[in-house]
């Protein structure tokens, strides 16, 4: 897929993919830590024949701006991107659909978007912002199985990313420094991807300058006192939550309560796949996709 470079109004710069029909409705596609916009292939080969399929490498990753201020990825500024992208390609409106960290930005920009100019949001493996906090306060899994957010914040694991890049700190936190459920060449593009050192810390950075709180092991398993949620309104456009059930990161009890934040909310659960739903079950992502866009078209 052929990217080309996008200046934003606040000078980020992108480099995006933009395919399909220009007149027809926009798909816009945020991937996650720590991949590209190919985490979208197999999505915008099946839907570009229809959809005007753009699918950016956000601000932090391969050739896009990489700023190292950790405030320069505050989720505000993230979910801004996404907006002035849409801007500068002349896209009013569109749907917006997000994996993994992309999604917690889709999550963002469907909710400051909605009706206006967000008509509908899919999201893969993404956690809701309230339902998530809530799980990392009271859920022993989750809280255990995020532990290594704690890891990426830390600056006294800085040297070790200066010196093996994003693979020392996937290794040493979540025993895991290669795709190898990946095809070949897309494991070797992801690996020299990741040896860019300003990408690892941009990488990074979406993880610190998030305000997500994320206990140790050590403490209770309860809300805090004087918890309150974040103060989020409800999703009232089309969202499509797909959920992959063997995800380590994610355990399934992410889809508990969406129910009662989003409305209408269809929920498509992938069995025996793990994080990566986009590219590990692409056939049962693009049939879930099918279905609901031509439900809401």
């Amino acid at each position: 897929m052929e990217q080309k470079r996008v200046t934003l109004a606040n000078g980020i710069e992108l480099d995006v993919v933009d395919e399909g029909p220009r007149d027809g409705p926009a798909l816009i596609f945020l991937h996650g830590f720590p991949e590209s916009h190919r985490t979208w292939r197999h999505q915008i080969a099946h839907f570009s024949d229809r959809y005007r399929c753009v699918a950016p490498d956000q601000r932090g990753y391969r050739g896009s701006s990489k700023p190292q201020e950790v405030e320069a990825y505050a989720p505000a500024k993230l979910i801004g991107d996404v907006f002035l992208l849409a801007d500068a390609l002349g896209i009013e409106k569109f749907t917006i659909v997000g994996h993994d960290w992309g999604g917690a930005i889709a999550w963002g920009v469907a909710l400051g978007g909605q009706h206006a100019r967000v008509t509908r949001a899919i999201i893969a493996n993404a956690p809701h912002p309230a339902v998530f906090q809530r799980l990392l306060y009271t859920n022993p899994v989750q809280r255990a199985a995020s532990q290594y957010i704690r890891a990426f914040r830390d600056p006294a694991n800085d040297d070790l990313i200066r010196a093996k890049g994003i693979t020392g700190i996937l290794k040493q936190e979540v025993n895991w420094d290669r795709p190898d459920n990946m095809p070949a060449e897309e494991r070797a593009q992801l690996l020299k991807d990741w040896e860019d050192r300003d990408a690892c810390f941009g990488m990074l950075n979406y993880y610190r300058a998030s305000r997500m709180v994320v206990p140790t092991m050590d403490e209770p398993f309860e809300l805090p006192e004087g918890y309150a949620p974040p103060p989020v309104p409800k999703l009232s456009i089309p969202t499509l939550v797909i959920w992959a059930l063997d995800d380590l990161a994610l355990p399934p009890e992410n889809l508990e309560g969406l129910d009662e934040l989003i409305d209408p909310l269809t929920i498509v659960q992938v069995p025996d796949c793990g994080h990566f739903v986009p590219w590990e079950a692409p056939d049962k992502v693009n049939a879930a996709m099918e279905e609901f866009l031509a439900a809401t078209d």
